[in-house]
């Protein structure tokens, strides 16, 4: 009949999804193939999707199992390419070439994308002298960190927010930035839908002495830690905020460190005008963007 030919003419949800994916075409900056060229903005933007996809690397938890692996190793895969086709102009020379605000948008590091701030990759590179490298069959860097996010992270006790780092190279300091709400999912599993504490927080800042070696090789050493408070997050009062931890004088007070300052190093493998991307000494990538919505520091 004329009402079933018409009726023909309109997709069906219960047609085969199989069906009609083969008549979607796909957007050229989201796949690959032999006749598209690689360029620096495709691979950009297909990192910055990857990014939102994996929750900029946390996603990937290989504590909790193997899932999203393929997905990590394809990131990884983008940015090794991206930095293939780095030219003499996207690696810098002084720390001009890369000051300014910037957001972390991916990273390949497991257990915790804090690790991108200066204090916890020189505790990364302090394990480097001890006479022990591995305990229970496994890198003693490594170990700390996973038992440090399982410290902090289950439960919903913490939650890591905003990842940025700041390059100021007239004072020649790097700050680095990571927000993180305590108690933000404290509820009793499966009895109750209440919030059994109240959520605070704040921003915490390690600011660090910087300097640019031959290669891009951003070398650091912490000199102290502080806070700063989030909007909208309440934080333990007026007075943290003015709290300023002398990090590097403490550390070659503690016996393990034998009087080293707290020093680590990253290497910048790629920079252009919006994107970043550094090298830890373990071979982790870390990726950064100019951020949309900037934040005032505000360092007393």
């Amino acid at each position: 009949s004329s009402f079933s030919a018409s009726r023909s003419q309109y997709f069906s949800p219960l047609q085969s999804t199989a069906a009609v994916q083969q008549d979607v075409p796909s957007s050229p900056w989201f796949t690959d193939d032999e006749n598209t060229n690689q360029s620096k903005e495709k691979l950009k933007t297909q990192i910055l999707q990857l990014g939102a996809a994996l929750d900029r690397g946390q996603s990937y938890n290989p504590t909790s199992g193997d899932y999203y692996s393929s997905s990590m190793e394809t990131a990884r895969s983008k940015i090794q390419s991206l930095i293939g086709l780095a030219s003499p102009e996207n690696v810098p020379k002084s720390l001009n070439d890369i000051e300014g605000e910037w957001e972390l948008v991916f990273t390949t590091v497991k257990h915790g994308i804090f690790r991108s701030s200066p204090f916890f990759l020189a505790v990364q590179e302090a394990f480097e002298f001890a006479e022990e490298k591995e305990a229970f069959g496994e890198d003693k860097a490594n170990l700390f960190f996973k038992l440090h996010e399982l410290q902090t992270c289950s439960w919903g006790v913490s939650k890591i927010g905003r990842v940025a780092q700041r390059i100021d190279p007239k004072d020649g300091y790097l700050y680095s930035e990571f927000d993180t709400s305590i108690f933000s999912l404290t509820v009793i599993p499966i009895l109750g839908w209440f919030k059994l504490l109240p959520t605070f927080g704040g921003c915490v800042v390690t600011a660090s002495k910087a300097k640019l070696a031959e290669g891009g090789v951003l070398e650091m050493e912490v000199d102290y830690t502080t806070s700063r408070p989030v909007p909208g997050l309440s934080g333990l009062g007026e007075w943290i905020w003015k709290v300023k931890v002398p990090v590097g004088a403490v550390w070659k007070l503690l016996p393990w460190n034998k009087g080293r300052s707290a020093n680590c190093s990253v290497t910048v493998k790629y920079v252009d005008k919006d994107f970043r991307i550094v090298e830890d000494k373990s071979g982790d990538l870390f990726v950064y963007s100019r951020p949309v919505v900037s934040r005032d520091l505000e360092i007393i």
